[in-house]
């Protein structure tokens, strides 16, 4: 068994394709086995790239003949593949329980090598977000050839404004090229990492014996404290509240789920989801005010909550979610291993109805990536098998992200809408009259597609489009861009009262469907 091409590594970073070195090819630096065949010296190289201590990401790379296994293996931060061996010879069985011992190793490794190798915190000094003010397609188009460039990234907007972040190296050319193409634009944040320091206040620690949990709504809360909340309702309040683990995340940690109930049969039921998306950090601390709300108060609600089975996932994406707390704040996708030298999966395009068209994309690099195909995630499969597995009388699927303050109902994946989007309309209208009436600001309302812009493989779309719920929404929480993702913590209350106003809308006309 001979490679015949040479052994290449790269560094990538901030010397991304620069060549360090080419190990010698063709049958030089073999060695003798006692099957007569020979190892070429490749496989010692690997060895030594698999345990090398370099903090930069590096790249071993080796084209082989076809008889040979492909040997792709990323390191620090990037995936380990699994080795696949075809047309072994009988003296090659030495080297076929080598890759087999690779692949064992490499199932454990991709599941913790983010805790075993802790990435620095990313930081966005100088970084600044900025709102662009669109008349026209060529105009979007420049936007979008800035993203591609690298020079920027796109947080949110619509068809007239997008929101971008620049990096301070191109601050300079993208006003440049902004006032080339007559394109307005405002500075909303001069420091995204000034805004981030900020955002979070020190969580004052109190005692289990004092509350018995440690969640707040003055700060925002790791996964540990969330499920911790989510147990402690379920000893505190065992008529009431249960916990169940939905799945596993790409890297083991438990999605969590509460349900509150009053068990009477015939209830309807409703779904509450947040933090699909890592960096929207204001959607777990909505879902767990409004949990905290309808716990507390359960007796005192009006019928048709009570009457109501509640399912309640807060953190979607506790992978994503805590990689925004650890390393790097604007985080969006969960954290699986995407190939390459990206990772992450968008989670809002991995849903299984009409997965992979407009608004999504294949390349594993880019914010919008849909996955290898639809629920190829543990994240969105959990979601999937509990809602299709449970005898549930489903009714309203309610998805929390943020942020613009819309309240969005399908379809998302194109400028369309159901039969009944009348309904929708009409119980999205009450919704956000709701919100004002509780001292919020308004609400946006409309179909997502043509409101925002078009995205395939969305949960809204799916809960509506094969899971069969009547009222289906994406509600948008605060702000409109002032903060955008890192609203501060002094938000958290507000924001939840408005959400949980809503809310009790889209449950009323749930119960009567």
């Amino acid at each position: 068994m001979q490679i015949r091409r040479p052994l290449r590594v790269y560094k990538t970073g901030p010397e991304r394709g620069r060549e360090l070195f080419r190990a010698m090819s063709e049958p030089r630096g073999t060695t003798q086995r006692s099957g007569g065949g020979t190892t070429h010296l490749s496989f010692v190289v690997v060895l030594l790239v698999l345990f090398d201590r370099n903090p930069w990401q590096v790249t071993a790379r080796a084209p082989l003949t076809d008889n040979v296994a492909d040997s792709s293996i990323k390191l620090n931060n990037e995936n380990f593949p699994t080795y696949q061996i075809r047309d072994i010879e009988p003296e090659d069985a030495g080297v076929e329980s080598f890759f087999k011992g690779l692949n064992e190793i490499k199932q454990s490794t991709n599941a913790t090598l983010d805790e075993e190798r802790p990435l620095p915190r990313v930081l966005y000094t100088g970084w600044q977000t900025w709102r662009t003010y669109l008349n026209s397609e060529d105009q979007i188009g420049i936007i979008t050839a800035l993203k591609d460039d690298g020079d920027i990234d796109t947080w949110g907007g619509n068809m007239k404004t997008i929101d971008i972040v620049v990096q301070p190296a191109a601050i300079e050319k993208v006003s440049a090229v902004l006032a080339q193409n007559n394109i307005k634009y405002e500075v909303m944040l001069d420091d995204v990492q000034r805004a981030i320091n900020e955002e979070n206040p020190t969580i004052i620690e109190e005692t289990d014996d004092r509350k018995g949990h440690r969640l707040t709504w003055q700060a925002y809360h790791k996964t540990a404290d969330i499920h911790g909340y989510l147990d402690y309702l379920a000893e505190t309040y065992p008529d009431l509240c249960s916990v169940k683990t939905i799945g596993m995340s790409v890297q083991g940690r438990p999605i969590k789920l509460l349900k509150i109930s009053n068990g009477k049969p015939g209830n309807k039921a409703v779904w509450v989801d947040g933090g699909i998306h890592a960096r929207e950090w204001i959607t777990p601390a909505t879902v767990t005010f409004i949990i905290n709300h309808l716990v507390s108060n359960f007796e005192n609600e009006p019928k048709y909550i009570q009457d109501t089975d509640w399912y309640i996932t807060p953190v979607a994406n506790p992978d994503g979610y805590e990689f925004t707390h650890s390393t790097d704040r604007l985080w969006r996708k969960n954290r699986a291993r995407a190939g390459g030298q990206c990772s992450g999966t968008d989670l809002n395009r991995n849903f299984g109805y009409k997965w992979g068209g407009k608004g999504s994309s294949k390349n594993p690099c880019t914010q919008i990536y849909a996955g290898a195909g639809p629920f190829s995630e543990p994240e969105t499969a959990a979601i999937q098998r509990f809602i299709k597995g449970t005898q549930a009388a489903w009714k309203a699927y309610v998805s929390f992200h943020s942020y613009g303050q819309y309240i969005l109902y399908p379809w998302g994946y194109e400028n369309a809408v159901p039969p009944d989007h009348r309904d929708l309309e009409a119980v999205g209208r009450r919704a956000a009259a709701a919100i004002v009436a509780a001292g919020g600001p308004r609400y946006t309302v409309g179909p997502a597609g043509s409101t925002l812009y078009p995205a395939s493989g969305g949960s809204d779309d799916w809960a509506k489009g094969v899971a069969g719920f009547k009222y289906s929404y994406t509600i948008e929480l605060r702000d409109t861009g002032r903060y955008g993702f890192v609203l501060p913590a002094s938000y958290i209350t507000p924001t939840a009262k408005e959400a949980l106003a809503a809310v009790r809308v889209i449950v009323e006309a749930a119960q009567k469907a």
